[in-house]
Formats: C-alpha cells, structure tokens, sequence
C-alpha cells in the first residue's frame, strides 16, 4: 500500500474550486481547506455501520467513524474518491446515492481539519474485508444509538454528517 502521507490531495477555496494540489502532509501540517467524500453504509435493517479507526490514522486515531471515506485525491471527482474510498476501506463495490454536500471546520483538532464534503449513502450488509491500515474494526447498530455514544470518542466531522443526515 503506498503511504497516504505522500498522496497528493486537491485544496480547494470557500467555494470548493480546486485552488492547488499538495502533498496531504502538507495539507494536514498547513491545515488546507481539501475536499472529503463521507459514506454512509446501511444494512438492509437501517442500522449504521460504525467503524473504529486505527491507531494509526494521521487525524482522529483510534476514534469511531460514522462514515468511510476520505480525501478526495489529485485528479479525482468526488463520485471517483467515493467509490475508491468505499472499496479500499470495506472491500466492497455498491452502488451508491448522493445525499447532500456541507463544509466542516474543526479548530480544535490537531492537526487542524476543514473540508468541503459529499456525502453519499449505501446498502450492504457485508462481507466486508475491513483496510487494516485504517479500519481496526466496524460494526453496525441504529442510528439513535450511535449518537448516544459519547461525542469524545468520534470523529467531529461524520458526527455533523449523521447529524445532518437524520434532519
């Protein structure tokens, strides 16, 4: 697997125009506005599959994610990072349905994170062959219950996403 450090991602401005490219270490360091894909996998019962990121990730390791996806990467369309992000973290190709696009910013986090994201849904109930650099498990339960688990133990940005998502 080539190390994510060296991809090169897509900055974008307020308006999410492609505005550079840069090496994601270099995003991360700088705190770049990029653009992000969020991916929410349904059972066919309704119930969200959460997974809980390796320690590894360079951004919130360890934490639980409502959503697989990613940084959108130099060349790619938010449909072609999805579908990428989708096969590379769950092993699975399904077809998906775009939802909605919304702008997160976290100055809290370090490193900093801000993106222009598209969030997109899907219905699998599996097998999934999990990414073992940055999916350490995942599990599916209802949404009511995923919002009950305490707001310090998950991602900030597909926390927003969910949220925004049920509205």
């Amino acid at each position: 697997m080539n190390n994510p450090e060296n991809e090169t991602v897509v900055i974008v401005d307020g308006a999410d125009t492609v505005v550079d490219t840069m090496p994601r270490a270099m995003m991360r360091a700088n705190g770049g506005l990029h653009r992000t894909t969020y991916l929410l996998v349904f059972s066919s019962k309704g119930e969200l599959l959460v997974q809980t990121r390796t320690a590894t990730k360079d951004i919130f390791p360890g934490m639980l994610d409502f959503a697989a996806g990613g940084v959108v990467l130099a060349g790619e369309t938010y449909p072609q990072s999805a579908e990428r992000e989708l096969h590379e973290e769950l092993g699975i190709a399904v077809p998906l349905q775009y939802a909605f696009e919304l702008y997160f910013e976290d100055f809290h986090s370090l490193p900093r994170n801000r993106n222009w994201g598209r969030v997109y849904t899907c219905v699998c109930d599996g097998p999934f062959t999990l990414q073992k650099e940055e999916v350490a498990s995942a599990q599916f339960m209802g949404t009511g219950a995923a919002l009950d688990i305490d707001p310090s133990r998950v991602t900030p940005d597909t926390r927003q996403v969910l949220l925004h998502y049920l509205m």
